[in-house]
């Protein structure tokens, strides 16, 4: 969805250092507040820990910054992301859980590194956190593209998309894709942490049968229709499949800052919904706190 001059919109999806972003959460905010939006959300890879600078800077720059993550989950040989909206990013299960996962993506990078070296691609963790340009805080996580950011600068590929193509994405030689979570589950995580949870692209999966599945078969409330690496007739498909399930329209740029001149995924701001969203996610997220919602 694009914007108008008229109205404000809000980007749901949005990656800041705290996972796999090139950019502090207080940046990613300013950027929200250079582009008009009237919202962002945070929702960075199985880990929180951005959410409480972003929301510092919403007020300082006065826009409002809503709690988000997106957690990694495995269905049908498939990595399938689930966003959380509004979820309380203090309970303490939670917390716990994200660090179960990020010990997961740990474990992955590790097998994933070993699998560029048996490639002849001589990478180490080391260069890999050395290519940050800064020290790796507690509860951040490493992902594949800080690993495609060394694989690029050594020279092993030419851009992100040629690192990804090459190495990382899934089929990809050096892929690697460790035991998670069901969709199911994160579902049942984030609702218990009073959040709302959002399937995120679902265009990326190349498989609406299983989509479908899934939505049939979890407690999950919204889809991510608008998003960066979906086409117009993407976006049609999932509005239909939403508004049939009675499901909330979600959408977000998935903005995870420039890397060698490009921008991952798409601008911040460049696929947004109404602010009217919010106020369908707010309700929700007060009848599941309140226990009033059967879901």
């Amino acid at each position: 969805m694009d914007m108008s001059s008229e109205e404000r919109y809000a980007d749901l999806h949005t990656h800041s250092q705290a996972s796999d972003g090139m950019n502090t959460p207080s940046q990613n905010v300013k950027l929200a507040v250079e582009a008009g939006l009237g919202a962002i959300a945070v929702t960075d890879h199985d880990t929180v820990a951005g959410v409480a600078e972003a929301i510092e800077a919403g007020k300082l720059y006065d826009i409002e910054v809503i709690a988000g993550v997106e957690i990694s989950t495995r269905e049908a040989n498939k990595d399938i992301h689930i966003l959380g909206y509004y979820l309380n990013t203090e309970d303490p299960i939670l917390l716990e859980r994200l660090q179960q996962l990020r010990e997961v993506r740990d474990h992955r990078n590790v097998q994933i590194l070993q699998n560029l070296r048996d490639l002849g691609v001589e990478i180490t963790m080391e260069e890999v956190i050395e290519q940050l340009g800064r020290e790796l805080m507690p509860d951040e996580s490493i992902g594949r593209p800080h690993m495609a950011d060394v694989l690029v600068a050594k020279g092993y590929a030419t851009d992100m998309k040629d690192a990804f193509n090459k190495y990382l994405a899934e089929g990809a030689a050096a892929y690697v894709s460790p035991p998670r979570i069901t969709a199911a589950d994160a579902a049942v995580w984030i609702r218990e942490a009073n959040g709302v949870p959002v399937m995120a692209h679902p265009g990326i999966y190349g498989d609406d049968t299983l989509v479908e599945r899934i939505l049939d078969h979890s407690s999950i409330a919204g889809l991510e229709v608008y998003h960066s690496d979906h086409s117009p007739e993407d976006e049609q498909r999932y509005l239909e499949i939403a508004q049939r399930r009675d499901l909330i329209v979600t959408g977000g740029s998935d903005y995870h800052g420039e890397r060698q001149g490009k921008v991952f995924h798409g601008p911040l701001g460049g696929k947004n919904v109404p602010m009217s969203t919010l106020v369908q996610l707010r309700q929700l997220q007060t009848a599941i706190e309140t226990g009033i919602t059967a879901e």
